[in-house]
């Protein structure tokens, strides 16, 4: 070891934060806190509340229907007619579904990053994941998106 004296000129001592380098040793708060939950979370949350009262309004319409969240659109050159886009960005996509051997249900599909990327807070976001479910779904059912919501 080096006594302060014997140090080079202009050497400083380094601050250590963390003596044995162990990192926190636990959660920064706890998982029941609000601020424990991730931005995707969050999103899955504002999702699943507009869902749920679509469906309990139009159960029959929408009791095959799946809802997905991913994080960023696919890399395509085009998109079809089934994306809804802002501009040039993708914000959420109608995948119809195909009757026949392979049956597969209808599913909507948002794009979290984009979406957040688009609000200005936590209310912005709720107020566009709603918007953007009901164009969806109104496209999917072939109504007007005002007499869903």
């Amino acid at each position: 070891m080096t006594s302060p004296d014997n140090r080079r000129p202009g050497a400083s001592r380094r601050a250590h934060r963390d003596r044995h380098g162990r990192g926190l040793r636990g959660r920064l708060v706890p998982a029941t806190v609000p601020l424990a939950r991730t931005k995707a979370e969050i999103f899955d949350d504002l999702v699943l509340d507009t869902v749920e009262t679509l469906e309990r309004r139009f159960a029959k319409e929408l009791a095959g229907v799946e809802f997905a969240v991913e994080d960023v659109p696919p890399e395509l050159n085009v998109y079809d007619s089934d994306v809804l886009e802002d501009g040039e960005v993708p914000l959420a996509r109608l995948l119809p579904g195909r009757p026949g051997r392979q049956e597969l249900p209808p599913r909507i599909v948002l794009y979290r990053r984009p979406l957040e990327f688009r609000a200005m807070d936590r209310e912005d976001l709720a107020d566009l994941v709603h918007d953007v479910i009901i164009e969806q779904v109104a496209n999917l059912l072939g109504v007007d998106p005002d007499e869903l919501a």
